[in-house]
């Protein structure tokens, strides 16, 4: 892996992130967070675990769309 993704991986192990599958999309996507701050990317993913659902995955995929086309 890259240099800046240890850091990430790391933050993301301790929080359980990789204990589910991942999606097309999610809520640090739609928030504009990347690896540059490892450790707040982790934990919105935690965040959007926690906070699963059908709905919410359907909003991110929405929003995502929406923010790609305007």
């Amino acid at each position: 892996c890259l240099f800046n993704q240890k850091k990430l991986i790391s933050e993301r192990k301790k929080r359980g992130v990789f204990k589910v599958r991942p999606g097309i999309t999610g809520l640090s996507q739609i928030l504009g967070i990347n690896m540059e701050t490892p450790t707040l990317l982790a934990k919105t993913d935690q965040k959007m675990i926690r906070k699963s659902s059908l709905y919410n995955y359907f909003y991110y995929i929405f929003r995502t769309i929406f923010q790609i086309t305007r």
